[in-house]
């Protein structure tokens, strides 16, 4: 083989091996290019963002940052009108359990953005997290939840409401570390006022949190998705969060037998239900249903107090058709008491006989008070405020009005335990006529009120005519010649 046949054999066998190693280098390049793209992928199908949900690790923090979409934000102006709306137009939506609403208002109250700053209130915030975890709407059902033995694979928003709950859950966890008992009492007494709005799902939901067989906010014990939101261990849930509904088994089978008094078929299946299952808890019933009887929400109506700044709380529940009746017949309510619960709270300085009577300036400082935009004209609800709010701040004349009110479901839907409140309220203060009406609810043992003796009756009534209140002389005798009859007679 000559010279230059050497050499061309060289270089062809060189060549050989430098192509080999070049094909090797684009093939590896792109085995790595199909598994990036079959990477994000199959994350793009499970519902991950690796930008926002930090898929590796799967930590969600508590900067405000979502797991879930959000629909687009329905009000375009700017500054503190705009504000308003949105607060308003999510406090609507949170009131009728909208799970993404109530983490909306977490957010804002917890003041996150800046621009939110006016309307900071972490009790708010706090509360508004309990509601997002108790919701349903929030843990995805068993059936479709990621089983890793299982194999089952959660869909996109299931996956991402799992997410969102754990950062929910961190997030309250912070913010009920940062508070005294009073704070945390305030917290739990605004969730029962909200869940207690709800009718038949709230007071089951209310059963949940107290009963210790479900996790911290009411979760099912099978759900995995769920268990992973409330981070993983034998005490799952953080402490703060573990320990704001203290497990009680009375309190969960009141709260579930308040369920099945609003006539749920549901509920009074669920009621037995939790009555079988521990032995325990059949033994509590003659118990509960007396406490339930005299049960009574923690508010009156929801803003229990005003923020500091920014657009008042508001409560955004909507009345059902018994609810709507009640208030339609505030037409049989004297105006005047209406007049005067205006006067008792300084929004009225003109004489009114009438509503239309009312100034507008009246109209919109009431409803500033109740979080409730202004109007032009004093509507049927208003009037309930009004009392309401007067009976609250405690004047004993509004007081002993709204306890007829929910006597004879006038504005409000009869509420007998509601009613003996404010009779025992105005009594407190001196009147006569709320002495004599506790005497006969004792007399007649009305429902709603804890059964009492004859003689404590005849006290009161006794006492009512001492001072002055007519109608009880006569109802005394009545009473006395009742309560003085022997067996025999």
């Amino acid at each position: 083989m000559s010279e230059c046949d050497q050499a061309r054999s060289t270089r062809s066998a060189s060549n050989g091996r430098t192509g080999g190693v070049f094909k090797g280098r684009k093939a590896l390049a792109r085995a790595g290019v199909t598994l990036m793209v079959g990477l994000c992928v199959s994350m793009s199908l499970s519902g991950c963002d690796m930008r926002d949900w930090r898929w590796f690790n799967r930590k969600v923090g508590i900067d405000g940052t979502y797991a879930c979409p959000r629909p687009p934000d329905p009000f375009q102006t700017q500054g503190f009108n705009g504000q308003e709306r949105e607060i308003r137009y999510y406090r609507h939506l949170a009131f009728s359990n909208d799970f993404f609403a109530q983490l909306e208002l977490a957010n804002r109250y917890a003041a996150l953005d800046a621009s939110d700053k006016n309307l900071e209130d972490h009790i708010e915030s706090s509360v508004w997290l309990v509601m997002a975890l108790a919701n349903q709407q929030g843990y995805a059902p068993a059936s479709r939840a990621m089983d890793p033995r299982g194999g089952v694979l959660a869909s996109r928003y299931d996956k991402c409401r799992a997410f969102e709950r754990e950062r929910a859950y961190r997030m309250l966890d912070n913010e009920l570390s940062m508070m005294d008992s009073g704070e945390r009492d305030k917290v739990r007494d605004r969730v029962i006022y909200i869940q207690s709005t709800l009718g038949a799902d709230g007071f089951r939901t209310l059963g949940r949190l107290y009963d210790d067989q479900y996790g911290p906010m009411g979760e099912p014990a099978d759900n995995p998705q769920a268990i992973r939101a409330m981070m993983r261990g034998r005490n799952y849930g953080m402490s703060n969060v573990r320990t704001l509904f203290e497990r009680s088994d009375v309190d969960a089978y009141l709260y579930n037998y308040k369920a099945s008094e609003t006539g749920d078929v549901g509920a009074y299946v669920l009621l037995k239900d939790f009555e079988k299952s521990a032995p325990t808890r059949a033994k509590y019933s003659s118990f509960v249903e007396s406490k339930a009887r005299r049960w009574v929400a923690p508010y009156e109506f929801y803003p229990p107090e005003a923020p500091q700044g920014g657009v008042p709380h508001s409560d955004e529940s909507r009345p059902d058709d018994a609810a709507s009746y009640a208030l339609s017949r505030m037409e049989e309510l004297p105006f005047i008491h209406v007049v005067r619960a205006l006067d008792y709270l300084n929004l009225l300085n003109v004489a009114c006989f009438e509503p239309k009577d009312v100034p507008k300036q009246t109209i919109d400082s009431l409803r500033s008070m109740i979080g409730m935009p202004g109007g032009e004209r004093l509507t049927y609800l208003d009037r309930v405020r009004a009392i309401q709010l007067a009976a609250v701040n405690g004047d004993s004349r509004s007081q002993l009005v709204l306890a007829v009110m929910y006597s004879e479901g006038v504005g409000v839907e009869v509420d007998y335990a509601r009613a003996f409140y404010w009779y025992q309220k105005a009594e407190s203060q001196g009147s006569p006529e709320a002495r004599y009406a506790m005497s006969t609810y004792f007399d007649l043992g009305m429902k709603g009120v804890a059964d009492q003796n004859k003689a404590e009756s005849v006290v009161m009534q006794l006492d009512a005519a001492l001072a002055g209140f007519k109608p009880s002389a006569g109802r005394l005798q009545a009473v006395l010649a009742q309560v003085s009859r022997t067996p025999e007679n």
